[in-house]
């Protein structure tokens, strides 16, 4: 009977040994990671700083490699190219000068009126009082041509107002301006003298009349040789 507690005492310390043994097994496991675990910190440090002279060395290379290339071979940095709206020109505000005053002002046929006081002695003029009234802004004026044409009258020569414009009321007249040629005008006939432009008056009828308007009213006359 003995024996035989003794053996089965034996047989349950047995299986309880078994049944212990992985739990142990385990415990030693955990306890070899976590003593491993130092180790591999240890060992990536240690990496860390043997490698770490190799990239200071790369740097320092690449850096000597830029200065050596010449300043000429650089690629100049790029810079974001800002947008910018194109600025619009503004005009400057033109003066205004001041218009003359003008009044109201009629005239009406008189033979009296035709006198040798204008801008030819072979003339009579009848000033239609535009001048006065516009404060010099525009002179109106008849003329009449004094038969026979002269060579005093087929003077060459030009005017410089800023506009000049010839109507024929009575007869004809025979012009030529430089670089139109010759040109007959007649009663109702009309044309407009830029200024400048060199001209002769080669013939006209006795009985010519000519309404002329210049502006303004006190111009430039240049006789041309």
């Amino acid at each position: 009977m003995a024996r035989t507690v003794r053996g089965r005492k034996g047989a349950a310390k047995k299986a309880a040994s078994r049944k212990a043994a992985p739990k142990a097994k385990a415990k030693t496991a955990v306890r070899k990671k976590a003593a491993a675990v130092p180790k591999a910190k240890a060992r990536a440090k240690t990496a860390m700083k043997k490698a770490a002279p190799k990239k200071v060395a790369a740097r320092t290379q690449a850096k000597k490699s830029v200065a050596r290339v010449p300043a000429a071979r650089r690629a100049p940095p790029r810079r974001p190219q800002a947008t910018v709206a194109p600025r619009r020109k503004v005009a400057a505000p033109r003066l205004k000068a001041a218009a003359p005053t003008q009044r109201f002002t009629a005239s009406h046929l008189d033979e009296a009126d035709f006198v040798r006081d204008g801008l030819r002695s072979y003339a009579l003029y009848r000033d239609l009082g535009i001048a006065a009234a516009s404060g010099g802004l525009c002179q109106a004026q008849v003329i009449r041509l004094l038969s026979p044409c002269t060579d005093e009258v087929r003077q060459r020569h030009m005017h410089e107002p800023e506009l000049q414009l010839v109507y024929v009321l009575k007869g004809w007249i025979k012009n030529e301006f430089e670089g139109e040629g010759i040109q007959m005008m007649s009663a109702g006939s009309c044309w407009l003298q830029p200024p400048g432009i060199k001209h002769t008056v080669l013939d006209y009828s006795a009985d010519v009349e000519l309404l002329e308007i210049i502006v303004p009213a006190d111009f430039k006359t240049v006789e041309v040789d």
